[in-house]
């Protein structure tokens, strides 16, 4: 486990700022510790210096963006010192003796495999512990336990910046920590090999070491083939749809000009007087259409910031931080688009409308994210966020994205004109013929969540294995290519099923188009208990909490999303289909 995760360590150690500080040989660049944490607990991380390492006499921390602290980053200086173009061996770090309660706390630590984090002019840098094995010891199996007390570091330049560092440890000096009945004295090496790099700068490194060519031609390959499946699929159905709505136009022209034909009218056209019949629970009808609208302009302003490569790929947690602005900043089409459909809806309380828009999803987040933050308090993971930053977060929430949905409300109430509708609704709704199962909102929601989740699994493995795992995720490209895929498949998918719905004379199409739409968000979440049960190797109640967690927002989050890019699609299409006909 150690040897594979020290290559994995090999390979991501040139992950680093797009300029590097510049240096002479000499000048000094300190070296910090970050964070200790289970290899396989991605988000139950902890301060270095909680292990009875040796730290400073004096403790100096590395000032923090909010990017970092949202991260879990805790940057604290070390005895290290590895001056610039200086190579050395065997140089002592520190000696003291681990007493019994600290030789358990390193022993419990290489169980669960602790691997560290350091930060050498803001390259990161992996490694692990210590590690264990089994010996046969009077004829039973007894569990040793290594402690790495010699660490190599060996850092690639190109005569005035530097590229990469990588770690490793000599095995020949590990120190036996399997006793810890009694105390024991502990010497810490270090040493540091300077090498002349191939390679001109940072990007150059990260670019080789990212992803293998061939890997890269079989992740293509997989999302092309199932971009261009799906698009078959629904290449099909357009055409199959196209076709009988051209069979159904002509037979309803035809209806028209026999005389005395109409009472025979059936299908989709017979329920053109109750198809525009607002729709019950308008507030929240409209709240979930204006998170919907404001989730879908943050996805995008987030994808096209990543497309850019550097600003992610060099700035810890700035896609957190730019998630965050873009929230608040997007707030103003959350409040218009809820308040200007609420008001064509004729909906009459607009203040609550406006409220419940508001706190559709930032409420429900609030509270789970609070929840998180205590459960990482208690376990005293630097994953919680000090007080001063979720006083910053509330800030921003509440002088820019409150403020900005009151005004965007306002502005979409005032611009708000008649609801436009071909048809006349009639007084008295008409009743709804017995439907088959099939024909029915759960088994419809299935259909409609299973071809979109279709297009985006194989892509959605990568974007789990890089938030909840230890792989670099760089393609932004791809990401929002099947982004846009996701969006036309479930425009369509929906468009479809209302069509199948309005055919047997069911005209409830308003929710049943934003629960078909947002239906894919249920697929993502079982997936979730899929990837955490098959794919990943995360344990304990923090980082189950978390995984399940935030995962439940983001599913919610989809489903509004997709949901309001569902009801938008199946409005255009329902306006369509009835101002082509002749209604009384």
């Amino acid at each position: 486990m150690a040897a594979a995760a020290l290559r994995w360590t090999a390979i991501m150690a040139a992950l680093a700022v797009v300029f590097g500080s510049k240096y002479r040989r000499g000048d000094n660049v300190p070296l910090y510790a970050n964070k200790v944490g289970p290899y396989g607990n991605p988000s139950e991380q902890y301060e270095y210096y909680t292990l009875p390492f040796c730290a400073p006499k004096e403790e100096e921390r590395k000032p923090h963006h909010l990017g970092e602290i949202l991260v879990g980053d805790r940057m604290m200086k070390t005895l290290f010192a590895l001056p610039f173009l200086i190579p050395f061996e065997s140089r002592t770090l520190c000696s003291y003796t681990l007493k019994p309660k600290e030789i358990e706390m390193f022993q419990r630590a290489i169980d669960e495999d602790y691997y560290f984090e350091f930060i050498y002019d803001d390259i990161p840098l992996w490694g692990f512990i210590g590690d264990k094995s089994s010996e046969l010891v009077n004829g039973e199996n007894v569990t040793m336990y290594s402690l790495f007390t010699n660490y190599i570091f060996t850092i690639a330049h190109n005569g005035e910046e530097i590229l990469e560092i990588t770690w490793e440890h000599d095995p020949e000096q590990n120190l036996d920590i399997t006793d810890s009945t009694n105390p024991i004295d502990v010497h810490f090496m270090y040493s540091a090999r300077w090498v002349k790099s191939v390679h001109k700068t940072r990007d150059h490194v990260l670019e080789h070491k990212e992803s293998p060519h061939q890997h890269l031609e079989i992740r293509w390959f997989s999302i092309f083939n199932s971009i261009v499946t799906v698009l078959l699929l629904t290449g099909f159905l357009a055409t199959i749809l196209m076709r009988v709505l051209k069979n159904d136009f002509a037979r309803y022209a035809h209806m028209e000009e026999e005389t005395g034909m109409d009472q025979d009218e059936s299908g989709w056209k017979l329920v053109n007087g109750d198809v525009f019949r607002f729709p019950q629970h308008k507030e929240l009808f409209a709240a979930v259409l204006g998170n919907g609208a404001q989730l879908l302009c943050m996805c995008l302003g987030v994808l096209f910031l990543a497309c850019l490569g550097p600003y992610t790929r060099y700035n810890r947690g700035a896609l957190l931080v730019a998630a965050l602005l873009i929230f608040a900043l997007t707030s103003g089409i959350n409040g218009y688009v809820a308040g200007n459909l609420y008001t064509k809806i004729e909906g009459s309380n607009w203040v609550w409308a406006l409220v419940t828009s508001y706190l559709l999803f930032l409420g429900p987040f609030f509270i789970m994210a609070t929840f998180l933050n205590f459960v990482a308090v208690a376990y005293n993971s630097s994953a919680a966020l000090p007080f001063g930053t979720v006083v910053i977060i509330l800030l921003i929430l509440t002088l820019v994205s409150f403020p900005l949905n009151i005004v965007g409300g306002i502005s979409g109430r005032n611009f708000a004109g008649p609801f436009e509708a071909p048809c006349r609704t009639n007084k008295l709704p008409r009743e709804i013929p017995p439907l088959h199962w099939h024909r029915q909102a759960p088994y419809q929601m299935v259909m409609a969540g299973f071809l979109p989740f279709s297009a985006i699994y194989i892509e959605l493995y990568y974007v789990f294995a890089s938030v909840w795992g230890r792989q670099l995720y760089s393609l932004y490209g791809i990401l929002l290519l099947v982004f846009l895929i996701l969006i036309i498949v479930t425009s369509f998918i929906t468009i479809a099923l209302t069509y199948f719905q309005l055919a047997v004379e069911d005209y409830r199409w308003w929710w049943r188009s934003i629960f078909s739409g947002g239906s894919t968000g249920f697929f993502i979440f079982a997936y979730c208990f899929y990837y955490f049960r098959f794919k990943a190797h995360m344990t304990g109640f923090m980082q189950t909490s978390f995984f399940f967690g935030y995962m439940s927002m983001v599913c919610y989050g989809a489903f509004l999303m997709l949901g309001t890019v569902g009801f938008f699609s199946a409005l255009a299409f329902v306006r369509y289909i009835y101002r082509c006909i002749k209604c009384d």
